[in-house]
């Protein structure tokens, strides 16, 4: 990634062709993301317990065991988008990523630029579904439809500025929407907080 851009976050790319992993990590890195790739889907999995990718791109073997992959990542509540890739795709494929909690479904070959810009998007538009955001937090205060919006972007590993971008608010707006989140939470802080949603530890009564 070019020293003077910030960090859009990390992306973790499955591919079995080198020089497909070449060619989208360099778009990918030319385009302000960090990219990490793995050579099996038990690696990528190993890796997002302990922190949590902008976004997935995971190539579907023939085995199709790339479903495997994709329902563990939603059961363990990875809450960012994962695109499916495949050179072998058909519909029912793409209906059995998308219902496995795919985002989207891209055919190879494809441009890696087309596909910097489906990351973009689905990083704009994806957004964890309510019923998982509040499971997150159980036992506390329910959180309004906003707040859990906002506390998706948070688990995320966005800023406040980078949140209230995404929304369409202004920083403050979202400062009061974390601050509620961190009180019906009982968290000291968004570490606190995180450490929380990601089974890491209870989180601290202030």
């Amino acid at each position: 990634m070019p020293g003077n851009m910030l960090s859009k976050g990390e992306v973790f790319v499955i591919d079995t062709d080198a020089a497909s992993r070449e060619q989208l990590s360099m778009a990918l890195q030319q385009n302000a993301y960090d990219v990490i790739c793995f050579a099996d889907g038990a690696s990528l999995l190993s890796e997002a317990k302990a922190r949590m990718p902008a976004c997935v791109l995971l190539e579907m073997p023939p085995d199709r065991s790339g479903l495997d992959v994709l329902k563990r990542l939603r059961e363990e509540n990875c809450m960012a988008p994962v695109l499916v890739t495949s050179a072998n795709g058909s519909i029912a494929m793409a209906v059995d990523a998308i219902k496995s909690g795919a985002f989207d479904f891209i055919e190879k070959p494809f441009r890696t630029h087309d596909i910097v810009e489906r990351i973009d998007a689905a990083i704009d538009e994806f957004v964890p579904p309510a019923s998982n955001r509040q499971r997150w937090l159980t036992g506390c205060e329910p959180l309004t439809e906003r707040e859990g919006d906002v506390l998706g972007h948070l688990a995320g590993g966005l800023t406040n500025k980078e949140i209230a971008r995404r929304m369409h608010l202004s920083a403050r707006t979202v400062e009061g929407y974390r601050a509620s989140i961190l009180r019906k939470a009982g968290a000291k802080n968004v570490t606190d907080l995180l450490r929380r949603i990601f089974g890491q530890g209870p989180a601290h009564q202030s």
